[in-house]
């Protein structure tokens, strides 16, 4: 392994999840004591508060201007991403009953969705790393992310995708120049195929051999509403849920901006929004905060969440416990109608996961779960301009195989 890097954030090294051991930021990705999840931990003692708010309120327009407490330095080479609107939606709040109502537009980022900003981690730490290769499992917008992200910086990019994934994220992933790999299966199928490949190829597979640095993209966005919100934790943030990253790491950034002292000590509610074809979090967290059960054969209108096994699923359920948070799993038919109703109130149009996300709000607003002086933020993180790209040829589906993939795409690992 290679010897730990310089770093210009306070990152002190990386904490196993499951055996506490603290642990160099070299090349690992995994545990090297127990094989377990590893995240990075921050030295947030080194850090006076208001030096470090002023340096972030005169920082780059970018999720970079949290540069201290990201785990890798910015990379020159790469496009600005992050720091979307928050935006007041006082029509849509009307309509829905929640009296202070935000949206964190992440549809804006260069690929039309937030995973530009675990991408923008992850191949800052590819080029440290001298990767030539970009690769990830996906629902569709990570494909687009990794796919643009590799274009902008001069590297390959492999993405592989469910064969049932919408033909306009498979377009924008193949007209950024990617090898788009249709696999015939679930996501967690696909996910598997990666897992294989990670262990035989040198390539950056965010998801994988990245995901420490990867998943950190995902806090920014706490961070930025916070910052939007004059240095104030929102009352409650509404989460969609796929592999659940996103949500556990609104946790980390509410418990690290407390830690630093940019906001005070104050509770904010986190609740985790999917749809009812594939709802294994929500599923959990209104039978009784129980563990996560894998939900086998997706099916709802919300591609991007149809993720049957979450990776982060029962870490979700205890955030949201420790929250006070609550959860929700709305019908394809309430998803459509809050699309239109979003773009109809507020000139927004999103896919269908930020539907789930609103059809979560007005669920939860029913049963009376949002004070009348209390702000709600919803994330939106894919926008639905998304068809409008001509694909180039895309491959036959392949089945979940490691040589049927090799043989398929001869050409394009030469």
């Amino acid at each position: 392994m290679a010897t730990t890097l310089d770093r210009t954030t306070a990152l002190r090294g990386f904490r196993c999840r499951a055996c506490r051991t603290l642990q160099p930021a070299d090349e690992r990705f995994v545990c090297a004591e127990c094989y377990g999840p590893i995240e990075p931990e921050y030295d947030f003692a080194s850090f006076e508060t208001e030096e470090l708010r002023a340096r972030i309120e005169a920082g780059p327009a970018s999720l970079w201007r949290y540069a201290d407490l990201l785990p890798v330095a910015e990379p020159a080479s790469h496009f600005p991403v992050g720091w979307t609107p928050l935006l007041r939606a006082n029509r849509l709040g009307d309509a829905i009953g929640i009296d202070r109502l935000f949206l964190k537009d992440d549809t804006r980022n260069p690929s039309l969705s937030f995973k530009d900003r675990p991408v923008a981690l992850a191949l800052a730490r590819a080029l440290e790393l001298g990767l030539d290769t970009l690769a990830c499992a996906s629902t569709g917008n990570l494909a687009g992310a990794v796919a643009a992200a590799a274009a902008r910086n001069g590297l390959r990019a492999f993405v592989f995708v469910p064969a049932t994934t919408d033909e306009g994220k498979i377009a924008g992933a193949a007209a950024y120049g990617a090898t788009v790999v249709r696999v015939r299966g679930t996501y967690d199928q696909v996910n598997r195929l990666c897992g294989r490949l990670a262990d035989e190829e040198r390539w950056g597979f965010v998801n994988f051999t990245l995901r420490p640095y990867y998943a950190e993209g995902s806090k920014t966005l706490l961070f930025e509403c916070a910052e939007q919100l004059g240095w104030r934790l929102p009352d409650h943030v509404v989460v969609p849920v796929g592999s659940g990253a996103l949500l556990t790491r609104t946790a980390t950034a509410a418990a690290q901006l407390r830690a630093s002292g940019l906001v005070d000590g104050r509770p904010s509610r986190i609740h985790a929004a999917q749809p009812a074809g594939c709802a294994p979090v929500s599923d959990a967290v209104l039978d009784g905060y129980r563990e996560v059960r894998p939900v086998r054969d997706p099916l709802t209108v919300a591609r991007s969440l149809a993720i049957g096994t979450p990776a982060d699923g029962d870490g979700s359920v205890a955030v949201i416990r420790a929250s006070g948070g609550s959860a929700a799993a709305v019908s394809d038919r309430a998803v459509l109608d809050s699309c239109d109703l979003l773009a109809h109130t507020e000139g927004v149009l999103v896919e269908p996961a930020g539907g789930v996300v609103l059809a979560t709000a007005r669920a939860l607003a029913l049963q009376g779960a949002f004070g009348p002086d209390e702000s709600v933020v919803l994330y939106l993180t894919g926008n639905a301009y998304k068809g409008v790209v001509e694909a180039p040829p895309l491959g036959q589906p392949i089945a979940a195989d490691v040589d049927e993939f090799r043989a398929a795409y001869a050409e394009a690992l030469a």
